[in-house]
């Protein structure tokens, strides 16, 4: 058996996977598949309508916001959403806690100003600032919730007065949210929620359309809100397979059901990193994430050797980032308990081979 510790693409359910495969071949019993069906047909309609109905559900998302799938990625998102919401003139704020924000911040300051309001490089991003200000004529205030290389998270919204961008590429769907705390939210599908091709955006609507700035309709907000996610075409596959999931996540009970799974799941993972002599954590323990468990040996040279025993008894995805080297366990929401054991079985066994 295989345990997949991998930080993405994608780890879902066996029963999507199942139920997926099935449409690719015959899709509702159409005779088609549903990598060849229309995306106007009423048969994909209702697909991406169920799709927007589950995350409003799941997500408790108000009236007032609109629900977005599309492409690009998040990375596509790090341009969009200075070109819709940083005005001619005015400057944007941005924390600092890993590559990803680093990287919306770059591509931020390509559209206009920006200003880094606290960075944890000089720890390696291995802590989440907590100390910071953002200024009061800042268009919007930008952080990423779950810097999956570096393993923190940021699990409270940081207490600012300026309209709030998250990217929760990598928690989303983990742990139940207000979203009204937000403006807007974006997500790659491709840790929580779905196949890589699909791209989550919830937007409150009254943010949009201020900036003065013409935009490409392909890169406009406003003109995917209206088109209802249709404006081109959108990743059927990925949006369909995303609905699967999201129906899983409803039947296992919703996001508080999961957000208990991933609590017990982490703190068991984290307890043995704790635990056992051979092992210790690289994020403060204050910081943690629950979704990527980022550990490295106190003796490196062990590494390879761990490694090597950890590959053999079926895990998978290990491997730490070059950034921080050592290991890296991701523990999305379909990964089952049964699976962090094995791993915890296995720290447990090298132990005791190293006596």
């Amino acid at each position: 058996m295989k345990h997949n510790f991998g930080a993405g693409p994608c780890i879902l359910p066996q029963e999507v996977f199942q139920e997926a495969s099935q449409a690719v071949i015959d899709f509702n019993n159409t005779g088609l598949s549903i990598l060849e069906i229309s995306h106007r047909s009423k048969e994909f309609e209702q697909v991406i309508q169920e799709a927007e109905a589950l995350v409003r559900e799941l997500m408790d998302v108000p009236s007032d916001y609109s629900v977005l799938f599309l492409q690009g990625g998040a990375s596509q998102q790090f341009a969009m959403v200075p070109m819709n919401l940083l005005p001619e003139g005015r400057k944007a704020a941005y924390l600092d806690t890993g590559v990803w924000a680093t990287k919306a911040a770059k591509e931020a300051s390509k559209v206009g100003q920006v200003a880094i309001v606290a960075s944890s490089s000089d720890k390696n991003y291995s802590y989440i600032p907590k100390e910071f200000s953002v200024p009061s004529d800042a268009a919007y205030f930008h952080y990423t919730s779950n810097n999956t290389i570096y393993g923190t998270e940021i699990f409270e919204k940081p207490n600012v007065d300026v309209p709030t961008i998250v990217d929760m590429s990598s928690d989303i769907l983990s742990r139940v949210i207000n979203i009204a705390d937000f403006d807007l939210i974006y997500a790659g599908a491709q840790k929580n929620m779905g196949p890589a091709g699909v791209t989550l955006v919830i937007v409150k609507n009254d943010i949009l359309g201020r900036t003065g700035r013409t935009l490409p309709a392909i890169f406009d907000y406003e003109a995917h809100a209206k088109a209802g996610s249709l404006y081109n075409t959108p990743p059927v596959f990925s949006i369909y397979v995303s609905m699967l999931n999201l129906r899983w996540l409803k039947e296992k009970g919703g996001i508080s059901v999961i957000e208990q799974e991933n609590i017990i799941k982490a703190r068991t993972l984290y307890d043995e990193i704790e635990r056992n002599p051979f092992f210790r954590g690289t994020a403060n323990e204050q910081d943690r994430s629950r979704m990527n468990v980022t550990f490295v040996m106190d003796t490196p040279e062990q590494e390879s050797a761990f490694l090597k025993l950890a590959q053999e008894r079926g895990m998978v995805g290990i491997k730490g980032h070059r950034s921080v080297g050592g290991f890296r366990a991701s523990i999305y929401n379909a990964l089952g308990i049964s699976s962090i054991n094995a791993l915890v079985d296995v720290m447990k066994e090298f132990e005791e081979l190293s006596k």
